[in-house]
């Protein structure tokens, strides 16, 4: 089960089409979705989990609490609507296409990718882009 919630005003559309791609990944990656929860939040408010849970005092656009047990997926990952906003602008690209890089890298960190070394993000980039592709294929 995926639940989309929020704590700020971010209302997310293609809540149907998002389930559907991130079982899919999930899938493709030989994992099954336990329990995940998509948390919709300010800078402000990913700022005190990352300073209360992590000790790191800088904003990002995503935090992810993986509980994954085995092949199934589980956790929590809270995404800053503001950072997605501003990296959008940054990279030249829509805020729903950043959205989606963000929620495939979360997922993706569950699956066991890293983005520490360079060749951990050149794998983790080239799978954010495949299944952002992934996702144009998906019926609207």
């Amino acid at each position: 089960m995926i639940d989309f919630s929020s704590q700020n005003d971010f209302v997310f559309e293609d809540e149907t089409k998002a389930l559907q791609w991130l079982n899919a990944i999930a899938k493709l990656e030989d994992y099954e979705v336990g329990e995940l929860g998509y948390v919709f939040c300010s800078d402000a408010f990913l700022l005190d989990i990352n300073i209360h849970y992590l000790d790191h005092d800088t904003y990002t656009d995503i935090v992810t609490f993986d509980y994954t047990e085995g092949n199934v997926l589980h956790g929590e990952m809270y995404i800053s609507t503001d950072r997605i906003a501003e990296n959008a602008s940054d990279f030249g690209v829509s805020f729903e296409a950043e959205l989606r890089r963000v929620m495939a890298h979360g997922l993706l960190h569950m699956c066991g990718y890293g983005d520490k070394t360079d060749v951990e993000i050149n794998i983790m980039r080239a799978k954010e882009e495949a299944y952002l592709e992934l996702w144009n294929t998906l019926p609207h």
